[in-house]
């Protein structure tokens, strides 16, 4: 299973895409359609138009990786989009449950505790 640390910058296309795409395909999208550099340790999460299908994409220590997977039933369930975006952003638990087919709409998050500002 794939794991990524709690800061790492994990984005969601809202636009089905085409799983024949390869890496350079996928590269093109990243740099074209969300404005992001493909370089910059960030992982991108590309869903098929029916929805089986998922692919993973991110760089790492000199060379691009790539995660297919293939539901054998069912379909991921995309989060919440805004409409007019090209990605959104999730965290690293979101995508453990998207790609074990967890419905993220279901999920209820808690809101964490945060300290208050310094005082100005």
């Amino acid at each position: 299973m794939l794991s990524f640390a709690s800061s790492t910058q994990i984005f969601v296309a809202t636009e089905p895409a085409d799983m024949r795409k390869g890496i350079d395909g996928l590269c093109r999208i990243v740099e074209e359609q969300f404005k992001h550099d493909v370089y910059n340790g960030a992982v991108w999460v590309f869903v098929s138009r029916r929805g089986d299908r998922l692919k993973v994409l991110t760089w790492d220590a000199g060379g691009f990786v790539v995660v297919y997977k293939r539901l054998e039933a069912g379909v991921f369930k995309r989060p919440m989009m805004r409409a007019g975006e090209a990605s959104t952003r999730i965290d690293s638990a979101q995508l453990a449950m998207l790609l074990r087919g967890i419905d993220l709409s279901r999920v209820r998050k808690p809101v964490l505790w945060e300290p208050p500002p310094p005082p100005s």
